[in-house]
């Protein structure tokens, strides 16, 4: 994945115009997902007269969880936050201590956090046959848990699992999160410390500040001046009973130091959280089967995302190179929008396109009960 755009944000095109309004924006958005395939679209693609979804970190603000560039967005709040790197994590084994430290406080509250109204809507709008499938950018794993009937691609991997990167076994995050906890007890009663204070459950960013804690995207919670060298992880249970043949031809060293935990003398058995980090490529299965989900719907709606990463970006670029409506739902500006409508807002009621700055799980709730209604009635 690309370091993500960091320029400046256009302020939102709204299109229609009455979509400035909650009331236009619901009409609005109805009416793009209801609409017929444009006839701009070739033959083959006028069978598919469905809406592919694109969603981003905004779409799970309302379950708690921190987004990047929203008003209190850590891009917002935070000018300096910098996401670990790729190649940091798997060559740097202090960077992977200070990696699993802050995700070893920010995991339990992400584990807790479910689904919102937005998630629940987008299932509703699934069953109703108006949409095909969702792209997310997330890896909260909401999606999946909302519908699991409607395919979800999880363009950026997911959290609920680890990957070891010399084995490739995988790994239920809640059992390493067991093991952190055995390895590190003094950070497991900071953890439980700041768990019964309920400091990661606010949502006002000033308090977390007042505590000493930075919360950011993908349960990543930073301590200034926290003892990060100190933290231990386990090595993978796989490539300790059984280390592996590198790619030398060589056998790998897998041991653990004396408290049980990965030793830097190891060759192998670095467990990954399963996601897409910044500088990694994403699976080549999963690049095809979100431009296949894009290539055999007739629409595309961008739903929480400024779309500053470019493998979401690039995927509404895609849709538009192949004449498709597309809309967005987002507060704040998005990357590139203006390029996305043109002339589409002359007489155009949002069946053409849309762009609505909206919260959407306030407003996907409305656009559903508004559909049902629209159909009830004919």
């Amino acid at each position: 994945m690309r370091i993500p755009y960091t320029g400046p944000l256009p302020p939102p095109i709204i299109v229609p115009r009455n979509a400035n309004t909650t009331t236009g924006a619901i009409s609005a958005l109805t009416k793009f997902l209801f609409a017929p395939s444009t006839p701009r679209l070739s033959p083959a693609a006028r069978t598919h007269a469905h809406t592919v979804l694109l969603t981003g970190a905004g779409v799970s603000v309302a379950s708690g969880l921190a987004d990047y560039r929203g008003t209190a967005g850590t891009y917002t709040l935070n000018k300096t936050y910098r996401p670990i790197y790729y190649n940091e994590f798997i060559f740097n084994h202090e960077a992977r201590k200070r990696y699993w430290a802050r995700s070893f406080l920010g995991w339990t509250n992400l584990h807790k956090a479910r689904p919102n109204n937005a998630h629940l809507a987008i299932r509703e709008l699934g069953k109703q046959g108006l949409v095909s499938t969702v792209i997310t950018q997330n890896v909260d794993s909401f999606h999946p848990i909302a519908h699991p009937d409607l395919p979800t691609v999880e363009l950026h991997g997911y959290l609920r699992s680890l990957v070891c990167i010399h084995c490739g076994n995988h790994l239920p995050r809640k059992d390493f999160q067991q093991s952190l906890s055995k390895l590190n007890p003094q950070w497991a009663a900071f953890l439980a410390e700041i768990l019964e204070t309920g400091a990661l459950d606010s949502e006002h960013p000033d308090e977390r500040r007042k505590r000493g804690l930075k919360t950011n995207p993908d349960g990543d919670v930073d301590v200034p001046g926290a003892p990060y060298t100190t933290f231990k992880y386990p090595a993978c249970p796989a490539c300790l009973a059984s280390p592996p043949i590198l790619s030398d031809g060589s056998r790998s060293i897998v041991e653990l130091d004396a408290n049980g935990a990965w030793s830097p003398r190891s060759t192998a058995g670095v467990l990954k959280p399963a996601v897409v980090m910044f500088g990694e490529s994403i699976a080549a299965e999963i690049k095809t089967a979100a431009e296949e989900a894009v290539d055999n719907a007739s629409k595309i709606l961008v739903i929480g995302s400024s779309l500053a990463t470019y493998s979401a970006w690039r995927l509404v670029k895609r849709a538009k190179e192949r004449s498709m409506p597309i809309g967005v739902l987002n507060l704040g500006g998005v990357r590139g929008e203006e390029s996305f409508y043109g002339k589409s807002n002359i007489g155009n009621d949002g069946s053409l396109g849309v762009r609505c700055s909206e919260s959407a799980d306030k407003i996907l709730p409305l656009v559903v009960r508004n559909f049902e209604l629209t159909a009830t009635t004919g």
